[in-house]
């Protein structure tokens, strides 16, 4: 046990495959299994979304590589939150934050769960659509086994990461030979005309690229958990470039291979697209698909929670959270507060969420943040470029990325204004209000004290130090 005193040390764990597969795994959940047919309804025609999956893949590598880097100027765990508070400064860090345990992490986890349970119950309703409350209970169940997995061990969470990410990819590979072996038999009347029809407004091109990027989505996990890597200064760029040009080669694949297979309409007004190809090219062998992708998600909804429960765990060890949240396990040396308390909240988005808004609400969050941290880079690169850094890219990625990251928050909204996103800016901003009377001035700090005190004797936790 790594310790310092009776302060405790999360353990580097996390090797070269291990890291490959957090982003990988991650990666490939729920996204590739649903949002092909989003990502060709908005856009309209089949070439110009293969487009978009390509771009996609670009932005997720770009971004990736500029968060390496800054992985290895601020080697801390908790991503965006601490590149924030190191360089935005305190109010803005509270404010994402807030955000992301209140809204993006628990929609994240939320949304996948949902796919999951929609592809384990897929085979039992072969005809029909499953009551909702079925679907709902069953991704609780999928939470609040992770919830358990992730607070008793690193090494077995790490384990399913791997195990599903295997199975995954041998979903996706038997998707995309089924492809291969359609294509060879001459099905290529799908992509004649490939890019007619093709919708090219702002809001359009915006929309179709919150739906790809959401299958994308996880190309930072491994800057959540930096201070439980071997060799971060290695292993983080590597790994990124690694997993990212894996995961994109694979996506534009299997979305040939789904085209191939099924016409652009049929693709559309599929609700659960892997299984839907399944039936076509497998037959009576189309449930194996309901499978794999089940266990997709259960692999990507893993590793959520594992780099989700961090950020909770980081921000109160800065003053941000309740301390409680900052403790770790003394003998698991999981961060189990913090992972709890992001399943209790899971579960209130679970009751009352619905999967389209979830995820271009998400996106539109993310990619707010995503440009801070960037304009952050930018700042410490010009600014401060005597820190160490073992890992350096251009400047011109990270401007190019927060170009991209600007368009992204903005399109959406130039062509086709709705008053949700005005009530996610709203909520926000309303971080800043909550800052300065409950962080700043620490109102009711008794209470709290109190309830720390019980807390970390009920769940057997004590203060946890980061490595330095």
């Amino acid at each position: 046990m790594e310790g310092d005193g009776q302060r405790l040390n999360l353990k580097r764990e996390v090797g070269i495959i291990g890291a490959v597969s957090f982003i990988a795994g991650t990666m490939i959940g729920s996204g590739i299994f649903i949002s092909p047919q989003y990502v060709l309804s908005t856009i309209g025609s089949p070439g110009a979304s293969l487009v978009i999956w390509a771009i996609c893949g670009l932005i997720a590598m770009l971004g990736g590589l500029c968060y390496a880097e800054l992985g290895t100027i601020i080697p801390e765990s908790g991503a965006e939150y601490i590149y924030m508070l190191r360089t935005a400064g305190k109010v803005v860090a509270f404010m994402f934050v807030f955000s992301f345990i209140m809204v993006m992490r628990p929609a994240s986890a939320t949304g996948i769960a949902l796919s999951f349970a929609e592809y384990v119950v897929a085979p039992f309703y072969y005809d029909c659509t499953p009551p909702q409350l079925l679907v709902k209970c069953v991704a609780a169940v999928g939470i609040l086994v992770l919830a358990v997995v992730n607070c008793l061990s690193v090494r077995l969470a790490t384990n399913i990461q791997v195990v599903t990410m295997v199975v995954k990819m041998l979903a996706l590979v038997v998707i995309v030979l089924g492809g291969v072996v359609k294509l060879f038999q001459g099905s290529t009347e799908n992509f004649e005309n490939s890019f007619e029809g093709s919708n090219v407004g702002v809001s359009s091109i915006g929309i179709a690229f919150y739906q790809g990027l959401w299958s994308y989505d996880g190309w930072n996990t491994l800057n959540y958990l930096t201070e439980e890597l071997k060799h971060p200064e290695v292993n983080l760029p590597r790994a990124v470039v690694i997993a990212i040009t894996l995961v994109t080669g694979l996506y534009l694949l299997v979305n040939v291979s789904y085209l191939t297979v099924m016409t652009p309409r049929e693709l559309m007004s599929s609700s659960a697209v892997a299984v839907t190809w399944g039936n076509k090219v497998l037959g009576s062998w189309g449930w194996v698909m309901s499978v794999a992708a089940a266990l997709s998600a259960f692999g990507s909804l893993n590793g959520t929670f594992f780099s989700g429960g961090r950020v909770c765990f980081v921000a109160a060890r800065e003053g941000h959270m309740p301390d409680i949240l900052a403790m770790a396990h003394v003998h698991r040396l999981t961060p189990s507060p913090a992972l709890i308390f992001t399943t209790l909240i899971s579960l209130v988005v679970l009751a009352i969420g619905d999967f389209q808004s979830i995820v271009n609400f998400f996106s539109f969050t993310a990619w707010i943040f995503y440009g801070i941290t960037l304009s952050g880079l930018i700042y410490l690169k010009i600014k401060k470029p005597e820190l160490p850094r073992p890992y350096k890219v251009p400047i011109l990625l990270p401007i190019l990325v927060l170009i991209a990251a600007v368009f992204l928050v903005l399109a959406p909204i130039i062509d086709d204004p709705q008053i949700e996103y005005l009530y996610v800016t709203l909520f926000i901003l309303s971080g800043a209000i909550i800052y300065v009377p409950f962080i700043h001035y620490k109102l009711c700090p008794g209470l709290l004290t109190k309830l720390t005190v019980f807390m970390q004797l009920f769940l057997e936790v004590a203060p946890a130090e980061k490595n330095l």
